[in-house]
């Protein structure tokens, strides 16, 4: 027996016996109670795991393991349990109740350790809750009482120092080490047909994977050869149009939602013939290593939503800069242990998923919340941790790709919606490059551009464009086709800061996850100077909650994008299936014109040129803010982008102004009217 089986052993016994003793304050018992049941489970599984069982076990049986992993969480459970800050604090006062909270959250990650067999994983995280245990034993045995609060932290607080290179080394390994094969193994060697495969990964199976993977299973192989060839040859064309050399790479990150099986391994091989070996990461399970609600990885159905929103703060416990400066050495380190394989790194191949019902999170006075002086020690984490990633994974050799496609959450119409949205992503870019030129060209004659809502849309914005010093070979706006970006539908540009003003709102929009209601943001200059929401009772709620995911804790953000979305198609698609709400972002932005705040699209790549199809120069690559690139990187990048769109039925106006005045109308009353554009009204008649 290996150490660290000694180690999981011995966690193992403990755990089991403490679920039946009562040594610590009574107050604190239940905690310490219901932890170790599910460790002592957790322990089980791990074995039960070990032992080959996932291959054997029936379909029933798969199930109940899989509920058993996330029991806590699910539905009413969540309200009862510890891991829930509102029950943990009513139950252990705010300061304990939040810090053991985030312990019972931490343990809830160790489905995924588990699953993959990653022992030292698991062993930590059980050593953690023994640990605080013992202290509470020991204050009750010495003096009958609790341990000082801040010794508990102190427990936390080293615990996620003292693995903080783990995490470290897991997160960069996952990224650019091609030899982890875990999902690999599941995704190749599975017999796809039999759906008890969804239940090797770890993750919490809802009716949304298993009737994902069914919907593929029943589609015809030209079908899924369709969707495969449309994600891959995104991500090549990517590489093309850039004029970056792709057989200088050697790996490719597959990110997709579990279910997706079928398409991913059509892919591979698309991948493979590129000479790419795919990446498969699962998205972070732990708060430690940076669970969040967007994933980045591999991903099943989340259990509870509200959780995850609960503890996105958890780091306030031990967020300091002494913790600061430790996670940038380990990263470092990882990156240099990593360094040769990051060179041959070309980008993420990413499929998101979209359809759930839409998420308004509670706001709770139990959750941990940042300090001013974590938020800036968070920001400059980001910054730095970027910066430090652009060092290995050179932006301007790497690309990527984005496509999406609906979960069956989305409603009966399921089938029919997948469909559409596999017509969406494979449309005509002949047709679309020559529409979008006509608008280039237009927008090209103006100096700035006049948006206006119409109906209850509030919006009245001057957007500035830069000067073209050579317009017969400049131009301001790239042509996007469906490359890296699918799908088909949108010019962009990033505006001039100084002179961009007004009002952007939008009535209800969702981004990342969450609906906003009556999102508005006022621009001065181009940057965010003042923001509000209707998602809840005060004004003060809404402010925090932009500040937090839309602003991304910054004390502002510049207009980083403009553009024109064309895709009239998935505008009706999105209206006839009344799944507005349920659009992500990527198809979203391209039924309207859109805004996004934060970098611009050339981030860490402004000095690159770039070309449209008509040979024209992109000139607008930087704002006043990313030009600070040149003096101070940590001012010149935010390592954010979210883009909020206008639908066309709430904008009234879309104008091209030249400096003498003359317009160019592009949109009037939600209807294109510029000469050339007219067939992007024709999807619209129906409405």
């Amino acid at each position: 027996m290996t150490m660290m089986e000694e180690r999981f052993e011995l966690a193992a016994a403990r755990v089991e016996e403490i679920s039946r003793l009562a040594e610590t304050d009574e107050g604190f018992q239940p905690f310490f109670k219901e932890n170790a049941e599910y460790l002592a489970i957790m322990a089980e599984e791990y074995r039960w795991v070990a032992a080959g069982n996932l291959k054997k076990a029936s379909l029933q049986e798969l199930q109940r393991h899989n509920e058993i992993c996330f029991i806590d969480l699910i539905g009413k459970n969540y309200d009862t349990n510890y891991a829930n800050p509102a029950w943990a604090v009513q139950k252990l006062g705010k300061e304990y109740g939040q810090l053991l909270s985030a312990v019972s959250a931490e343990l809830r990650s160790l489905p995924a350790y588990v699953y993959e067999q990653d022992m030292e994983a698991a062993v930590i995280r059980m050593e953690l809750f023994l640990e605080i245990y013992s202290a509470f034993v020991c204050a009750w045995q010495e003096e009958k009482g609790v341990p000082a609060y801040a010794s508990v932290k102190d427990i936390f607080y080293w615990f996620a120092s003292d693995y903080a290179e783990l995490v470290a080394q897991d997160s960069i390994a996952g990224s650019v080490d091609w030899e982890r094969d875990f999902a690999a193994k599941i995704i190749m060697e599975s017999d796809l047909s039999d759906i008890r495969y969804l239940f090797c990964y770890g993750e919490y199976i809802a009716d949304d994977q298993w009737k994902l993977a069914e919907h593929l299973n029943a589609l015809p192989e030209e079908k899924i050869q369709r969707i495969a060839d449309t994600y891959t040859e995104g991500f090549r064309k990517g590489f093309v149009l850039a004029d970056k050399p792709l057989d200088r790479k050697k790996s490719v990150a597959v990110i997709y939602p579990v279910g997706f099986e079928r398409v991913i391994r059509a892919a591979v091989s698309n991948f493979e013939a590129m000479g790419l070996k795919p990446l498969f990461v699962r998205a972070a399970a732990s708060f430690l290593a940076g669970r969040r609600g967007y994933k980045s990885g591999f991903f099943g159905a989340p259990a509870n939503r509200q959780f995850d929103y609960d503890h996105e703060n958890d780091q306030a416990l031990y967020l300091d800069r002494k913790f600061l400066n430790r996670k940038l050495e380990c990263r470092k380190n990882a990156w240099e242990q990593y360094r040769e394989k990051a060179a041959l790194y070309a980008g993420p191949a990413v499929v998101e998923c979209f359809g759930e019902e839409p998420f308004a999170p509670e706001s709770k006075p139990s959750r941990t919340e940042l300090s001013e002086e974590q938020r800036k020690l968070d920001l400059e984490y980001r910054s730095r941790a970027g910066a430090m990633s652009n060092e290995y994974v050179d932006p301007e050799t790497a690309s990527f790709t984005i496509i999406a496609f609906p979960l069956p959450q989305i409603g009966e119409a399921f089938p029919e919606i997948f469909d559409e949205v596999l017509k969406i992503n494979t449309l005509d870019e002949d047709q679309y490059r020559t529409i979008q030129q006509r608008i280039i060209d237009a927008l090209d004659r103006a100096a700035w551009v006049r948006v206006k809502g119409m109906g209850a849309n509030r919006t009245d914005l001057k957007v500035m464009l830069h000067p073209l010093c050579d317009p017969a070979h400049e131009t301001n706006f790239e042509n996007c086709l469906a490359d890296v970006n699918i799908p088909v539908g949108e010019v962009f540009t990033s505006p001039r800061l100084t002179g961009t003003e007004g009002v952007l709102h939008v009535t209800r929009v969702y981004l990342n996850g969450l609906e906003y209601k009556d999102l508005e943001l006022t621009f001065r200059d181009g940057m965010v100077r003042d923001y509000g929401c209707a998602n809840f009772d005060t004004p003060e709620e809404g402010k925090k909650l932009i500040a937090d995911k839309i602003l991304a804790r910054h004390a502002s953000l510049p207009i980083g994008e403009f553009a024109v979305g064309t895709n009239t198609a998935a505008f009706v698609m999105a209206r006839r299936f009344a799944i507005e709400d349920r659009m992500p972002i990527l198809i979203a932005e391209k039924t309207g014109p859109h805004f996004a705040v934060g970098d611009t699209c050339y981030s860490h790549e402004e000095d690159r040129m770039t070309y449209n199809p008509d040979g024209k120069a992109i000139i607008a690559r930087e704002n006043e803010v990313s030009a600070l690139r040149h003096e101070d990187m940590g001012r010149a990048y935010f390592n954010c982008h979210t883009d909020i769109t206008i639908p066309y039925d709430e904008l009234g106006e879309l104008t091209g102004v030249a400096a003498d005045g003359t317009e160019y109308p592009v949109i009037r009353n939600g209807r294109f009217v510029l000469e050339g554009t007219e067939e992007l009204n024709v999807p619209l008649m129906g409405l």
